[in-house]
Order: C-alpha cells, then sequence, then structure tokens
C-alpha cells in the first residue's frame, strides 16, 4: 500500500529505477503524454515551463501512454529520442505506462485516488491529463486535457512560493 508519493519506486525511459522520495520537497507537475495526439504540441508549453521553475524546486515528470488510440508508438527509448529531438526535453521522462484499467500503474492509482477534486477516483479520459502536487506530496489540483500548461502556471508559481 502507497501512503505517499514518495513511496514509489518507477522506471525511467532507459529502463533505471527512479525513487520518488528525491522529489521531496519539490512541486510536480504529473503528465501522461503521447507523441502521436492532437495535444502533443503541449510538450513545446510544457518545457517552456520546465525552464522558467525548474531552478526553484519545480519538476515535470512525464509519462508516455499509448493507452488512448495508440498514440504514443515506439519503445520508451525510441519515444523519450523523439521528444528530445523535437521538443528538447529537459525533464524526467519515464517508461511507457497505463493509466486506467487492470493494469494501471500504482502512480495513476494514487494521484486518482487522492484527487481532491474529485469525490471518486475517475478514469483519466486522454493524454495530457496534469496532476499538480505540492512540496509535501499532496494531489493541489487535476486539469484536463485541454487546459493548456501556460494556464496553471499561476498556481505552480503559488505552490513554489508558499513555505513548507
Amino acid at each position: 500500500m502507497i501512503n505517499s508519493i514518495y513511496d514509489l519506486k518507477m522506471n525511467d525511459y532507459d529502463g533505471k529505477e527512479v525513487d520518488f522520495s528525491i522529489y521531496k520537497n519539490k512541486v510536480l507537475l504529473i503528465v501522461n503524454t503521447a507523441t502521436k495526439c492532437g495535444f502533443t504540441k503541449q510538450y513545446d508549453d510544457l518545457v517552456y515551463l520546465y525552464e522558467q521553475h525548474k531552478d526553484k524546486e519545480f519538476e515535470i515528470l512525464d509519462f508516455p501512454c499509448s493507452q488512448f488510440l495508440n498514440q504514443a508508438p515506439g519503445t520508451s527509448k525510441e519515444i523519450h529520442e523523439a521528444c528530445y529531438l523535437r521538443f528538447l526535453i529537459g525533464f524526467p521522462q519515464f517508461e511507457k505506462i497505463k493509466v486506467n484499467g487492470k493494469e494501471e500503474c500504482e502512480l495513476y492509482t494514487y494521484l486518482k485516488n487522492t484527487d481532491p477534486t474529485n469525490d471518486t477516483p475517475t478514469r483519466i479520459k486522454w493524454n495530457f491529463t496534469k496532476f499538480l502536487v505540492d512540496r509535501n506530496g499532496n494531489v493541489i489540483n487535476r486539469y484536463e486535457p485541454a487546459i493548456n500548461p501556460r494556464d496553471i502556471e499561476k498556481d505552480i508559481v503559488a505552490l513554489l512560493e508558499k513555505e513548507n
């Protein structure tokens, strides 16, 4: 059972285990992504947010997901190479995951179960659903795919400026 997001360990795009305890005291934006989606252009805005705030203890955690119309084709490494070459991402990217159903990863089960915007856990509707997590590991908000990352910058800044 997971009591905190910091209890998790997941593999990065290269298969190396990442202990989420390294993200303690950081503001996180967790996003399920896809490289062949109508929302893929949001990578540009994610890169912008990351570049603006990475020096203030802000991280974007990118989780490719091919669960929606197979819009994240290829291996995790191939996806990473494509994202790096096309968007110059500098934030952590992880192995391809599932965000719904019997094979959904523990992280997304945790995010959905602790999301304060819903009384009951709801399915992830599509690629580029975003979860904002505060410095203490609490899910603060969930943003649906159509919400542009730049439109939530004020929420990120508010968390970055807030004392623990």
